[in-house]
């Protein structure tokens, strides 16, 4: 039955012969071709779309929406995404908290600062922002360059101010340039940054901050500025009659209680949690720790007193005279540069 071959009448074609005939289309101007390439690559969305066809009213209100998407997704928001944003948000806190002090360190700036960075940007981003995935906040790379960069030029204990005032301008230009590409829709530069070097650079950025928390690990009070490992490594080693055990123990101590609780979590899924208020509870145990102690008489050293309160506004404090203004552009730039990846 199936092994029988199918004859077709004559004059009339199998259907795998027959071609169809497809027309090319018709040129387009040159300028019209550009006007598609750029539409394509500027708006892919076509984020006026849902203009169209609506009254003026209706379009001041999507208009608003676009610009805050709060507005948006309030009117929908239940008492059951509260719970669950509640939990996430105090689980996040519980890490931001000792990262932003960590972070501030890094770029040899006043811990308070650290703290504002990790609940200012977040509270913006919640009324601005628009995707429910992306963590806003600083980073240990843009901080280490920040301070290395910036260091070159002034030393942040000798003129702690002019420091500051030099990291509130590069910070206000990083913004410039992250916000310019948010205006001009320039996000698809992201697409030309390839896999392997993204991986490289997290690869290095990791083994360069790592490197860095060996200063605080041993206690040296004299470390370079230098972000190399070579240089790194002849900082720590040269220093080895400075080296403080007692911050080791507490150093070490810790990162081995942070790797358990993550490897925990890690097999057993549901306590999450474990993991993820380990930072919060390290920094806890570690205030306790050293009041009941008095560590800082023993060569630990603490962040001491917070300012209370809050910072006054800082726009005033930008710095846009020479000789530092092309050191504050050029941190800023490189700085929100690196963000992108």
């Amino acid at each position: 039955m199936g092994t029988v071959e199918y004859t077709f009448p004559q004059g009339v074609e199998e259907p795998h012969r027959r071609h169809h005939t497809v027309e090319a289309p018709e040129p387009q101007p040159f300028l019209k071709s550009l006007q598609y390439s750029v539409k394509e690559t500027l708006f892919p969305d076509d984020p006026f779309r849902q203009f169209k066809n609506q009254n003026t009213s209706r379009k001041v209100v999507l208009g608003f929406q676009y610009f805050f998407p709060i507005c948006e997704w309030a009117p929908r928001y239940t008492l059951k995404l509260f719970k669950s944003d509640l939990i996430a948000g105090i689980t996040i806190a519980s890490l931001a908290i000792p990262q932003g002090i960590s972070y501030a360190k890094l770029a040899n700036l006043p811990p308070i600062l650290g703290l504002y960075s990790s609940f200012v940007p977040p509270l913006v981003y919640a009324v601005l922002g628009s995707s429910r995935d992306l963590g806003v906040g600083t980073t240990a790379v843009g901080s280490l360059l920040t301070g290395a960069m910036l260091s070159k030029e002034v030393n942040a204990e000798k003129d702690p101010k002019l420091y500051l005032h030099l990291a509130f301008t590069a910070t206000f230009f990083a913004g410039v340039l992250e916000a310019s590409l948010g205006i001009f829709r320039l996000g698809f530069i992201v697409d030309f940054l390839s896999h392997a070097t993204i991986v490289g650079f997290m690869g290095g950025a990791a083994t360069v901050v790592s490197l860095q928390q060996l200063k605080g690990i041993f206690g040296l009070k004299h470390f370079t500025e230098a972000t190399d490992v070579i240089s790194v490594m002849r900082s720590v080693f040269s220093q080895t009659h400075q080296w403080r055990w007692e911050s080791g123990v507490l150093g070490c101590g810790f990162l081995f209680f942070l790797l358990s609780t993550r490897y925990f979590s890690t097999k057993k899924p549901k306590f999450f949690w474990v993991a993820a208020m380990a930072p919060l509870t390290s920094v806890i145990l570690g205030s306790l720790l050293v009041y009941f102690t008095h560590a800082e008489r023993h060569g630990v050293q603490v962040i001491g007193n917070l300012k209370k309160g809050l910072n006054p506004i800082s726009v005033s404090d930008l710095v846009f005279t020479s000789p530092y203004m092309s050191t504050a552009v050029k941190t800023g730039l490189i700085t929100g540069i690196i963000a992108l990846a």
